[in-house]
Protein backbone atom coordinates (compact mmCIF):
# COMPACT_ATOMS: atom_id res chain seq x y z
CA UNK A 1 0.00 0.00 0.00
CA UNK A 2 1.40 3.45 -0.98
CA UNK A 3 2.16 5.54 2.13
CA UNK A 4 2.94 9.12 1.13
CA UNK A 5 4.27 10.79 4.98
CA UNK A 6 4.05 14.04 3.75
CA UNK A 7 0.34 14.17 2.41
CA UNK A 8 -0.25 12.03 6.36
CA UNK A 9 1.56 14.74 8.22
CA UNK A 10 -0.33 17.89 5.96
CA UNK A 11 -4.00 16.55 7.01
CA UNK A 12 -3.30 15.80 10.53
CA UNK A 13 -0.97 18.26 11.51
CA UNK A 14 -3.51 21.06 12.09
CA UNK A 15 -6.39 18.63 13.38
CA UNK A 16 -4.04 17.27 16.59
CA UNK A 17 -2.15 20.73 17.20
CA UNK A 18 -5.73 22.24 17.79
CA UNK A 19 -7.23 19.31 19.24
CA UNK A 20 -4.78 18.91 21.77
CA UNK A 21 -3.94 22.35 22.35
CA UNK A 22 -7.02 23.71 22.86
CA UNK A 23 -8.32 21.33 25.21
CA UNK A 24 -5.97 22.59 27.48
CA UNK A 25 -6.67 26.19 27.09
CA UNK A 26 -10.34 25.38 27.88
CA UNK A 27 -9.29 23.79 31.52
CA UNK A 28 -8.03 27.12 31.62
CA UNK A 29 -10.90 29.46 30.73
CA UNK A 30 -13.24 27.32 32.75
CA UNK A 31 -10.45 27.42 35.98
CA UNK A 32 -10.13 31.52 35.98
CA UNK A 33 -14.14 31.48 35.42
CA UNK A 34 -14.17 29.78 38.93
CA UNK A 35 -11.58 31.66 40.65
CA UNK A 36 -8.17 30.17 39.99
CA UNK A 37 -6.06 32.70 37.79
CA UNK A 38 -2.96 30.72 37.65
CA UNK A 39 -2.88 29.50 34.16
CA UNK A 40 -4.25 33.63 32.86
CA UNK A 41 -1.60 34.85 34.98
CA UNK A 42 1.25 32.62 32.93
CA UNK A 43 -0.85 33.71 29.60
CA UNK A 44 -1.95 29.75 29.23
CA UNK A 45 -5.45 30.99 28.23
CA UNK A 46 -4.88 31.37 24.85
CA UNK A 47 -5.85 30.26 21.58
CA UNK A 48 -2.03 30.27 20.11
CA UNK A 49 -1.11 26.38 19.87
CA UNK A 50 2.95 27.43 20.56
CA UNK A 51 1.67 28.58 24.30
CA UNK A 52 0.48 24.44 24.34
CA UNK A 53 3.08 22.61 22.56
CA UNK A 54 4.93 20.03 23.88
CA UNK A 55 7.19 18.93 21.12
CA UNK A 56 7.36 15.06 22.41
CA UNK A 57 3.35 14.86 23.02
CA UNK A 58 1.97 17.37 20.64
CA UNK A 59 4.26 16.18 17.58
CA UNK A 60 6.58 13.19 18.01
CA UNK A 61 4.31 10.96 19.79
CA UNK A 62 1.21 11.72 17.51
CA UNK A 63 3.31 11.30 13.99
CA UNK A 64 5.04 8.15 15.30
CA UNK A 65 2.03 6.45 15.64
CA UNK A 66 0.37 7.68 12.23
CA UNK A 67 3.52 6.15 10.87
CA UNK A 68 3.80 3.21 12.57
CA UNK A 69 -0.31 2.63 11.96
CA UNK A 70 -0.15 3.57 8.18
CA UNK A 71 3.08 1.88 7.79
CA UNK A 72 1.74 -1.70 9.54
CA UNK A 73 -1.66 -1.42 9.02
CA UNK A 74 -2.86 -0.86 12.28
CA UNK A 75 -5.51 0.84 13.76
CA UNK A 76 -3.52 2.49 16.71
CA UNK A 77 -4.74 4.87 19.07
CA UNK A 78 -3.79 8.46 18.11
CA UNK A 79 -2.33 9.18 21.73
CA UNK A 80 -0.95 12.69 22.94
CA UNK A 81 -0.44 15.56 25.05
CA UNK A 82 0.21 19.42 25.61
CA UNK A 83 1.89 20.98 28.11
CA UNK A 84 -0.64 20.61 30.76
CA UNK A 85 -2.26 24.06 32.01
CA UNK A 86 -1.44 24.53 35.17
CA UNK A 87 -4.77 24.62 37.79
CA UNK A 88 -4.39 25.72 41.59
CA UNK A 89 -7.44 23.92 42.72
CA UNK A 90 -7.66 25.19 46.29
CA UNK A 91 -7.87 28.62 44.33
CA UNK A 92 -11.40 27.66 42.91
CA UNK A 93 -14.15 29.21 44.74
CA UNK A 94 -15.45 25.43 45.75
CA UNK A 95 -12.90 22.90 45.00
CA UNK A 96 -13.89 19.52 44.57
CA UNK A 97 -17.85 20.71 42.82
CA UNK A 98 -15.63 23.08 40.49
CA UNK A 99 -13.08 20.59 39.51
CA UNK A 100 -15.50 18.67 37.29
CA UNK A 101 -16.23 21.72 35.34
CA UNK A 102 -12.73 22.66 35.04
CA UNK A 103 -12.31 18.91 34.03
CA UNK A 104 -14.84 18.76 31.89
CA UNK A 105 -14.36 21.74 29.45
CA UNK A 106 -11.00 19.63 27.92
CA UNK A 107 -13.16 16.98 26.28
CA UNK A 108 -16.14 19.83 25.75
CA UNK A 109 -13.34 21.37 23.67
CA UNK A 110 -12.96 18.30 21.38
CA UNK A 111 -16.43 17.52 20.79
CA UNK A 112 -17.08 20.97 19.67
CA UNK A 113 -13.93 21.27 17.66
CA UNK A 114 -15.44 17.47 16.25
CA UNK A 115 -18.73 19.37 15.70
CA UNK A 116 -17.33 22.31 13.65
CA UNK A 117 -14.99 19.69 11.66
CA UNK A 118 -18.13 17.54 10.92
CA UNK A 119 -19.38 21.39 9.54
CA UNK A 120 -16.44 21.83 7.20
CA UNK A 121 -16.59 17.97 6.18
CA UNK A 122 -20.81 18.52 4.89
CA UNK A 123 -19.68 22.16 3.05
CA UNK A 124 -16.68 20.61 1.71
CA UNK A 125 -19.10 17.21 0.29
CA UNK A 126 -21.17 20.27 -1.53
CA UNK A 127 -18.94 21.76 -3.12
CA UNK A 128 -18.18 21.18 -6.93
CA UNK A 129 -15.05 18.95 -7.07
CA UNK A 130 -11.72 21.15 -7.07
CA UNK A 131 -8.54 21.52 -6.20
CA UNK A 132 -10.05 22.53 -2.58
CA UNK A 133 -12.74 20.38 -1.80
CA UNK A 134 -10.56 16.89 -1.62
CA UNK A 135 -7.81 18.45 1.03
CA UNK A 136 -10.18 20.05 3.37
CA UNK A 137 -12.99 17.04 3.39
CA UNK A 138 -9.82 14.57 4.45
CA UNK A 139 -8.88 16.68 7.21
CA UNK A 140 -11.99 17.17 8.41
CA UNK A 141 -12.68 13.64 8.52
CA UNK A 142 -9.35 13.33 10.19
CA UNK A 143 -10.25 16.36 12.99
CA UNK A 144 -13.83 14.27 13.10
CA UNK A 145 -11.48 11.53 14.37
CA UNK A 146 -8.74 13.06 16.22
CA UNK A 147 -11.06 14.85 18.53
CA UNK A 148 -13.55 12.02 19.20
CA UNK A 149 -10.56 10.11 20.48
CA UNK A 150 -9.36 12.42 22.47
CA UNK A 151 -12.31 13.27 24.06
CA UNK A 152 -13.21 9.71 24.41
CA UNK A 153 -9.59 8.92 25.89
CA UNK A 154 -9.71 11.70 28.12
CA UNK A 155 -13.47 10.85 30.03
CA UNK A 156 -11.56 7.27 30.89
CA UNK A 157 -11.95 7.26 35.40
CA UNK A 158 -8.55 6.98 35.30
CA UNK A 159 -6.56 9.88 37.55
CA UNK A 160 -4.74 12.32 36.31
CA UNK A 161 -7.32 11.92 32.91
CA UNK A 162 -10.27 14.35 32.94
CA UNK A 163 -12.88 11.43 33.74
CA UNK A 164 -10.76 10.18 36.38
CA UNK A 165 -11.24 14.10 38.33
CA UNK A 166 -14.78 14.06 37.74
CA UNK A 167 -15.16 10.82 39.06
CA UNK A 168 -12.84 12.08 41.54
CA UNK A 169 -15.69 15.10 41.88
CA UNK A 170 -19.03 13.21 41.61
CA UNK A 171 -17.75 10.51 44.53
CA UNK A 172 -18.17 11.24 48.54
CA UNK A 173 -15.55 12.70 49.92
CA UNK A 174 -14.23 9.62 52.21
CA UNK A 175 -14.16 7.64 48.59
CA UNK A 176 -12.70 10.73 46.49
CA UNK A 177 -9.72 10.59 48.82
CA UNK A 178 -9.03 6.96 48.78
CA UNK A 179 -9.73 7.44 44.53
CA UNK A 180 -7.15 10.23 44.82
CA UNK A 181 -4.55 7.54 45.94
CA UNK A 182 -4.57 5.46 43.01
CA UNK A 183 -3.47 8.93 40.68
CA UNK A 184 0.07 7.65 40.91
CA UNK A 185 -0.49 4.62 38.91
CA UNK A 186 -2.57 6.59 36.68
CA UNK A 187 -0.07 6.68 33.56
CA UNK A 188 1.64 3.27 34.03
CA UNK A 189 -1.73 1.85 33.45
CA UNK A 190 -2.11 4.24 30.27
CA UNK A 191 0.77 2.85 28.96
CA UNK A 192 0.24 -0.81 30.07
CA UNK A 193 -3.28 -0.29 28.30
CA UNK A 194 -1.76 1.25 24.93
CA UNK A 195 1.03 -1.04 24.31
CA UNK A 196 -0.70 -4.12 24.93
CA UNK A 197 -3.95 -2.56 22.84
CA UNK A 198 -6.58 -2.95 25.45
CA UNK A 199 -6.84 0.69 25.00
CA UNK A 200 -7.68 0.59 21.54
CA UNK A 201 -10.22 -2.20 22.22
CA UNK A 202 -11.57 -0.10 25.15
CA UNK A 203 -11.97 3.45 23.43
CA UNK A 204 -12.93 1.59 19.58
CA UNK A 205 -16.16 0.73 20.37
CA UNK A 206 -17.01 4.19 21.59
CA UNK A 207 -15.28 6.46 19.48
CA UNK A 208 -17.30 4.59 16.25
CA UNK A 209 -20.83 5.13 18.10
CA UNK A 210 -19.77 8.67 18.77
CA UNK A 211 -18.35 9.12 14.99
CA UNK A 212 -21.89 7.37 13.40
CA UNK A 213 -24.41 9.77 15.63
CA UNK A 214 -21.90 12.78 14.10
CA UNK A 215 -21.82 11.27 10.76
CA UNK A 216 -26.32 10.89 11.39
CA UNK A 217 -26.72 14.12 12.84
CA UNK A 218 -24.81 16.02 9.72
CA UNK A 219 -25.71 13.29 7.14
CA UNK A 220 -22.36 12.79 6.04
Amino acid sequence: MEFNLIQTIAIYALPVIFAITLHEAAHGYVARHFGDLTAWRLGRISLNPVRHIDLIGTIVVPLLILVTSKLFGGAGILFGWAKPVPVNFHALHRPKRDMLWVAAAGPAANLVMALCWAILLKLATMMPANVFALPASLMAEAGITVNIVLMVLNLLPILPLDGGRIAFSLLPDRLARSYAGLERYGLPILLILLFTNLLGLILNPMVQASINLIETIFQL
